[in-house]
């Protein structure tokens, strides 16, 4: 296939126009014409280059591409031999953050519950990053910590705000811990994110909301995998999800 034709499908498919995002979403870097070879990870790191190179790829997709407001404008450091390696290997480079996240059948959010198995309910929050349902069967929060740590094969950090069940939860992947204040205005038991934050633990006991922070990466490897099976079955084309380990 064509890389326009890769890019416009994902733009269209993911509605990327439609959101407010601290990075452009879908081609970062473009180096190849052609795609035939996708790998997808959740970071464009150099490891995750590196491996992509190893494994003959003509395209890179990612959660977290580059670009990113606030930060320096200078492709230099870490930044210029990343992009450096991208073009000298012929690798294109598409990004989405948001979008991913709040995609309705390949989005972070959703991935997540059908990997843990929760029943998605409704959205809420900025842009809709929030998600909300219930667990299958009542749990304490001893129980679903468990369940999260299995399913995700991560170390989860709970904080407890009473000795309540958990049935109805809510959930944002990554850095989403500033939504606990949200989550509990809308009464829910629980509420995961993947990162975790001091004042997170402060907010938990006093408004009575369990928490769990899952990782940043543990939560955010789904949804990049859902989109190139997507794209690999339209397209034909051969796709790859490669893992680079990241404890946060």
């Amino acid at each position: 296939m064509q890389l326009e034709q890769l890019r416009e499908f994902c733009d269209e498919y993911l509605k990327v126009t439609e959101f407010d995002d601290y990075c452009p979403n879908g081609l970062q870097v473009e180096a190849n014409v052609e795609v035939e070879n996708i790998v997808c990870g959740v970071t464009a790191s150099q490891a995750l280059i590196e491996a992509a190179v190893d494994h003959g790829a003509d395209t890179l997709i990612v959660h977290h591409g580059y670009f990113w407001k606030g930060e320096s404008q200078a492709i230099t450091g870490y930044k210029g031999r990343r992009i450096s390696s991208l073009i000298r290997n012929n690798i294109n480079l598409l990004a989405f953050h948001l979008p991913l996240d709040v995609h309705p059948e390949v989005g972070n959010n959703v991935q997540l519950a059908r990997v843990l198995d929760w029943e998605v309910a409704d959205s809420f929050g900025e842009q809709g990053l929030v998600f909300e349902g219930r667990l299958p069967a009542e749990q304490s929060l001893a129980e679903l910590t468990q369940h999260i740590e299995t399913g995700l094969d991560t170390r989860a950090l709970a904080i407890g705000a009473g000795d309540h069940a958990i049935n109805r939860i809510a959930w944002c992947t990554g850095a989403a811990q500033g939504f606990i204040e949200a989550a509990a205005e809308r009464g829910v038991d629980a509420f995961v994110s993947g990162e975790v934050s001091e004042p997170t633990f402060h907010l938990a006991r006093e408004m009575g909301i369990h928490y769990i922070a899952a990782g940043h990466h543990a939560t955010e490897r789904y949804g990049v995998q859902a989109l190139a099976r997507v794209i690999a079955e339209r397209f034909g084309v051969k796709q790859q999800f490669i893992d680079i380990p990241n404890p946060v």
